[in-house]
């Protein structure tokens, strides 16, 4: 059965109207980070886009703005990562059907796109938050850096690792300057929803990371809870290639998270 948010964001659609703060203010049950790879030479043109179109669009039709980001430093592949937050995936799917039959989009869209499409290729990750993850707090603090970082469990051993997170890693990064913003499994629609761990982490500067994490490393409560954990694993709980990915974000002039 739909849940009551996403009954009343189907009305709100169908009406033409706002939603409820209240129903935008809840936790929500479903995110979408979707990344953009532009054609050669657009990625300033879809800044533009979504500065002054997308998110006043995304927002009209029940989509919560989360966070814009880029790559830190160079950004050879012209990328915009970004994430959007809906009640639940029935909502996500009424929203985005609502936003692009809307004459508004359309006309932005066109426009934009009058001297070639922006955007080359499109991925789109659904999550949901980890029963660990901290509230959602979406602030502008205008200092900081963000890290997102992928785990792929080795089989089996994504509920070894959420314990971890849990009942260690959490209050450590805590300890050594980390921020801890965000966790979430991919959703059960994705592939290897199993075994995947995606969160997001601010640090005040690249350089402070690398200090927060090399204290990090060093901790005994740390190297404890890592070697219990995997002996009672049998092994790493995370794969050896490509196992732990992590990227560094700057977040857009435009994005709510900064």
């Amino acid at each position: 059965m739909p849940c009551l948010r996403s009954i009343l964001a189907a009305a709100c659609l169908a009406l033409g109207v706002a939603l409820p703060t209240q129903l935008l203010a809840a936790e929500p049950g479903l995110y979408e980070m979707r990344v953009y790879y532009t054609n050669e030479g657009k990625l300033d043109a879809l800044h533009a886009r979504f500065r002054d179109h997308t998110m006043a669009l995304f927002e009209k039709h029940g989509m919560t703005n989360v966070g814009y980001f880029v790559p830190t430093g160079d950004n050879p592949e012209q990328k915009l990562i970004y994430f959007l937050a809906y009640p639940d995936r029935e909502a996500r799917d009424a929203s985005w059907k609502a936003f692009l039959d809307d004459p508004a989009w359309q006309a932005a869209f066109k426009a934009s796109t009058a001297d070639g499409r922006l955007v080359a290729r499109i991925t789109e990750t659904f999550l949901e938050p980890t029963d660990y993850s901290p509230e959602l707090k979406v602030e502008d603090k205008g200092s900081r850096v963000f890290q997102l970082r992928t785990y792929t469990a080795t089989e089996g051993n994504l509920p070894a690792l959420d314990a971890r997170f849990r009942d260690h890693t959490i209050d450590l990064f805590t300890k050594h300057g980390v921020e801890n913003l965000i966790y979430w499994h991919h959703a059960q629609s994705m592939p290897d929803a199993d075994r995947m761990l995606v969160y997001l982490i601010g640090h005040a500067s690249e350089e402070a990371a690398a200090e927060s994490f090399a204290a990090f490393r060093k901790d005994p409560a740390w190297t404890k809870a890592r070697t219990e954990s995997e002996e009672k694993a049998g092994g790493s709980l995370t794969e050896k290639e490509n196992g732990v990915v992590a990227e560094f974000l700057t977040p857009t002039d435009y994005s709510p998270w900064k």
